[in-house]
């Protein structure tokens, strides 16, 4: 009840409610006034007042008081019929429900601003555009449709689906464009491209899966430079207007990336009399703040950026969402992730109105998954492969090797192909030893990392890019994005704390249909959870699962739990070695929010 309540509900305490079954008389406290600290009871019969009151919560539990919880217990247990494996899968399938449906409250809000939520506003229409697909794909049978998907290996998701568009020529790309793509040597699309470029173009809030190297930068890049140049051609830009759409991104590396993609197109678009230049601002920390606030000054078409120069800008007026229409956010998963999603609702807040939103990335949780369904509008999921999977363009070797010897082998792991390679190190003081090592051995490397400043970043991946530097070795900070087509060899020298990082690392090989090698380093100082996951993975790619993982199983589960888990996902990380009750992520991202273990709802400042 209440404490502050004076004409609340007349609460009864079980053993009265007991009594009056057997129809005793009851002396039952009926008011508790905590603001005046009055508390006083009155003796009442089977009187009304105390029958309506033991009806407040339905019929009481204990219908009859001679039964005890375990008699009732037992008998809703016989009336279920179920075995008792039966009984302890479901009771695990409803704890995932609960931490699911918890994970989706907590993050759902990331994506609507501030205004919406106060409003209760849910948008019940999508964007409207004016790109129309070619009657002759619009005509398509739907069986027609569903065997292209199929010749793709499109998996899709959704209402009223624009059908995928095999050729970038019917899509209606301005020729500008087209040239650009030649000049990429890129001739037809791929398939997250083929059906996700006609959703996108549709004005669709879409959900984009697909494993790395797939081509899913050209797939939220071009629709965005078409939305541009379509609004410069109605009602050119004047000073401090803009931008018509943002792509963030969870790192400045790939933010520059995704920033020198769209400035190619762009290129070609301004060699083009008939057709007006375009402006693109990366807005990422460590540059030049005057410098990009001289490219908002003219009016911003096309904004690249990291959460937290952007939020910077937004915060002080400098920068407007005013016109903005068309959001997406790269790497998905890392943006929702603790820490980010806050920088991500920040952004969101400032938004006044509907805007067609967009999520890509090569692992998406299930959990990402299902808060977007319903943050969005009406959105499509498009599917490349399961989500979370290996690219199948990779040879995964696994290498036993203890700590004292990791840096001798390292040096022999380097012969198997020729550079250029990427060693990964999730310890920053772990990448700078490295490249130590590397300039006593003779070895060209160079590194980045989040300890370094964004100058010593950008020249170390521009020295690796020109073919200047053999090595690049780096911490996660190079795992997520960075396209460099012509790796073929990526060597983890330390296993990453989750197996996505994972996933992003070896996918830095293997790109665009060419094959790569990934070898990744082991030992008894790994983590076994990141072990059990990484036996899935490469059980699920068919590759050969060394003997140091074939024998791991998790002796912390019960063998229920161990066929409930095997081969299944993680609804919140995508681990195939484990379920989400058993999410290791989950307890990290706890202690990272509550560190000291504290109970939220206690204020005189004790623990559990």
């Amino acid at each position: 009840m209440s404490g502050n309540s004076e004409d609340g509900a007349l609460y009864v305490p079980l053993k009265y409610r007991r009594r009056e079954v057997s129809g005793k008389s009851i002396r039952a406290p009926v008011v508790q006034n905590r603001t005046q600290g009055l508390a006083f009871h009155k003796t009442v019969g089977n009187t009304d007042e105390v029958k309506s009151a033991l009806n407040l919560r339905g019929p009481a539990p204990f219908a009859n008081s001679s039964e005890s919880l375990l008699v009732l217990h037992a008998r809703e247990v016989k009336q279920e019929n179920l075995t008792p494996e039966e009984r302890a899968r479901k009771k695990l399938i409803e704890e995932e429900q609960r931490l699911l449906e918890d994970t989706k409250r907590a993050q759902k809000s990331a994506l609507v601003s501030h205004d919406e939520k106060a409003r209760g506003l849910k948008y019940k229409t999508t964007m409207k555009t004016s790109w129309v697909a070619p009657t002759k794909i619009q005509s398509l049978d739907e069986n027609v449709i569903e065997k292209l998907r199929e010749k793709f290996k499109i998996l899709t998701d959704g209402d009223n689906i624009p059908p995928p568009i095999p050729t970038f020529q019917a899509m209606r790309f301005p020729q500008p464009i087209m040239r650009g793509l030649s000049a990429k040597s890129i001739v037809k699309p791929s398939p997250i491209q083929v059906q996700g470029l006609p959703v996108i173009l549709s004005g669709r809030d879409m959900i984009g899966i697909a494993f790395t190297g797939s081509g899913k930068t050209l797939a939220f890049t071009l629709p965005l430079i078409v939305f541009a140049l379509e609004e410069e051609l109605k009602l050119p830009l004047v000073s401090n207007e803009g931008p018509i759409g943002l792509i963030m991104c969870p790192s400045r590396e790939l933010a520059s990336q995704t920033w020198d993609v769209i400035s190619h197109f762009t290129g070609f678009i301004a060699k083009e009399p008939q057709y007006p230049s375009l402006r693109t601002l990366l807005a990422v920390g460590g540059e030049s703040r005057s410098e990009q606030l001289k490219v908002i000054r003219q009016g911003v078409h096309m904004v690249v950026a990291t959460p937290g120069r952007f939020n910077d800008f937004l915060s002080k007026r400098q920068i407007s969402l005013n016109l903005c229409k068309y959001v997406c956010l790269d790497e998905a998963d890392r943006m929702m992730d603790v820490g980010f999603d806050e920088e991500v609702q920040k952004t969101f807040s400032f938004f006044q109105h509907q805007r067609q939103t967009l999520l890509f990335s090569a692992t998406m949780p299930k959990k990402i998954q299902d808060f977007a369904r319903d943050a969005l509008v009406k959105p499509v999921i498009v599917n490349v492969g399961r989500a979370g999977a290996a690219s199948l363009d990779v040879i995964q070797e696994i290498e036993f090797v203890e700590v004292q010897h990791q840096m001798t082998y390292l040096l022999e792991c380097l012969q198997k192909t020729a550079p250029p390679v990427i060693v990964f190190s999730k310890h920053s003081n772990e990448v700078d030893k490295i490249v130590e090592y590397f300039m006593i051995k003779g070895v060209s490397a160079v590194s980045i990392h989040g300890s370094k400043d964004q100058d010593e970043r950008r020249e170390a991946m521009r020295a690796f890019r020109a073919g200047q530097k053999d090595v690049l070795v780096s911490t996660d900070v190079a795992a997520k994005g960075i396209d460099l087509p012509n790796i073929q060899h990526v060597i983890n020298f330390d296993m990453p704390d989750e197996i996505e990082n994972y996933i992003h690392r070896i996918g830095r090989t293997g790109r665009s249909g060419k094959t790569g090698i990934a070898t990744s380093f082991i030992n008894n100082m790994t983590d076994k959870d990141i072990l059990l996951d990484l036996k899935g993975l490469l059980m699920e790619a068919k590759q050969r699962v060394p003997p140091s993982l074939q024998s791991l199983y998790d002796d912390s589960t019960t063998p229920v739990e161990q066929a409930h888990a095997s081969g299944k996902a993680c609804a919140f990380c995508g681990g195939l070695g484990h379920s989400i009750s058993r999410c290791p992520k989950i307890m990290r991202d706890q202690k990272r929010l509550n560190p000291a273990g504290r109970d939220a709802m206690r204020t005189d400042n004790g623990d559990w």
